[in-house]
């Protein structure tokens, strides 16, 4: 009994704990660096792309009319070389739950040519998505020369995702938190907050390095919390919230629609794209083209200015209509600008600043489509400063709640429901959560015939 104490007293001494941390950090110290500077680079190389990409397109806005052809080369690509990464993002949360074999280097250069293409072409997409799916498969190709077992290889895989967000956003905080938050909702894995905090602040000075400058977003005014205020901030949350809700399943219901009626997956982009097209040449380029790519410059005029309160409405529609059909990027951007542009609406109904709202939205609604509120928080304080943090991080906790089991990311499982009555959800994809709600529903349905 005296030796069981001695040992127990041995590994409760704070001298040997202190220790053990230390050697674990040194010994992930330059593997962090390392996926930074990788993760950091191919950032710097998909924002300077886009950014020829953009200022191409939009100086011969008839490029348009070639997006069907543009989605039919990418979904050529992905069906002949690309089909075991074409999952993407989820992918990546699926070896991060249950690792089993690295990530296909080729996802690198794929998701940055199709996301390029997309861009060029006039597709409403982001770029989150490439850089998450760059900075994970990257890092993932040092994992069979590291030796590293499952469960190093998990926090390799966080490491990438967080190094990648940082670095195409410029928010290190940020990127660090969502990287170990977007895997479950409600749960932290804690166990990798040192290594991705280390791998996304490399990341994001290795891309500033590289002379890459990200946008900036000046809020021009923000009043005291006050009794208001703070209605006004819950008030934001729940539209912010049912708005983050409606776009991942309008996409996912693009997706599966697009799988039902085109068989041969080729040619779902090509249908989406002429699509797309066909509404900007319909509704006339000069009137859609700031819809169109990231849409960056709508999102800063959403700051300083009023806009047309249907805007975020459009810009769902075409997103959702891009993603959904198979073309590549992300979907975080289209969140900032559909976030942005209905808190800028929300201004006339509110009694808060428009460019206080269109701060809060930009990472609420987001907050609530990636069910991620820490990291879209702490991106508010980064991006937006300490006092905007506040309203924002009310909003985004409130969106996050409010929409529900449902995301842009549907390999995310429910660590811990959002509501006592859904406890049996728990330990269950989105995606499996979704099935079992179209299984009931149809279930329901049959029965109400049969009645």
């Amino acid at each position: 009994m005296q030796d069981l104490s001695d040992r127990i007293e041995t590994r409760r001494s704070p001298r040997f704990e202190q220790f053990h941390i230390l050697t674990d950090l040194l010994r992930w110290l330059p593997i962090a660096a390392l996926v930074g500077i990788l993760a950091g680079s191919a950032s710097a190389l998909l924002l300077i792309s886009l950014d020829w990409a953009t200022n191409l397109r939009e100086h011969h806005l008839w490029i348009i009319a070639l997006l069907p052809v543009a989605g039919l080369a990418v979904g050529l690509l992905y069906g002949y070389v690309g089909s075991s990464v074409e999952a993407g993002n989820n992918l990546i949360l699926e070896e991060i739950h249950d690792p089993s074999e690295v990530i296909p280097l080729r996802m690198t250069p794929l998701i940055l040519l199709g996301t390029i293409v997309t861009h060029l072409f006039g597709g409403s997409a982001g770029r989150e998505g490439t850089a998450l799916q760059t900075g994970a498969s990257l890092a993932d190709q040092l994992s069979r020369p590291l030796g590293l077992n499952p469960r190093q290889r998990r926090i390799l895989l966080m490491m990438g995702i967080s190094a990648g967000f940082a670095s195409v956003f410029g928010t290190p905080l940020a990127g660090a938190i969502f990287g170990i938050e977007v895997l479950a909702l409600g749960t932290l894995s804690y166990e990798a907050i040192a290594p991705c905090v280390i791998a996304a602040f490399a990341g994001e000075m290795v891309t500033r390095a590289w002379g890459v400058h990200h946008t900036l977003y000046t809020v021009t005014q923000v009043p005291s919390m006050n009794v208001t205020g703070l209605a006004a901030a819950l008030a934001a949350g729940v539209a912010f919230g049912l708005t983050a809700m409606l776009f991942a399943s309008t996409t996912h219901a693009i997706k599966n629609l697009a799988h039902r009626l085109i068989p041969w997956a080729p040619v779902r982009p090509f249908a989406g794209g002429a699509l797309v097209a066909a509404i900007v040449f319909t509704l006339g380029t000069a009137h859609t083209a700031r819809f169109l790519g990231l849409g960056i410059p709508e999102i800063v005029a959403a700051f300083h200015q009023p806009l047309p309160p249907y805007d975020f409405v459009v810009k769902g529609a075409l997103s959702s209509l891009t993603l959904g059909t198979g073309f590549k990027g992300g979907e975080v951007t289209p969140l900032f600008f559909i976030g942005a542009t209905l808190g800028n609406a929300l201004s006339h109904l509110l009694p808060l600043p428009a460019s206080l709202l269109a701060s809060m939205g930009f990472v609420a609604v987001f907050a609530g489509s990636a069910n991620t509120p820490i990291a879209s928080t702490l991106m508010a304080v980064e991006l937006f400063g300490a006092e905007v943090g506040a309203f924002a991080g009310i909003a985004s906790i409130v969106s996050y709640l409010f929409s529900g089991h449902s995301g842009i990311y549907t390999a995310q499982r429910i660590g811990r429901s959002k509501h006592r009555k859904h406890t049996a959800e728990e330990g269950l994809s989105l995606a499996l959560v979704a099935k079992g709600r179209q299984a009931r529903a149809e279930a329901a349905r049959q029965e109400g015939q049969g009645s």
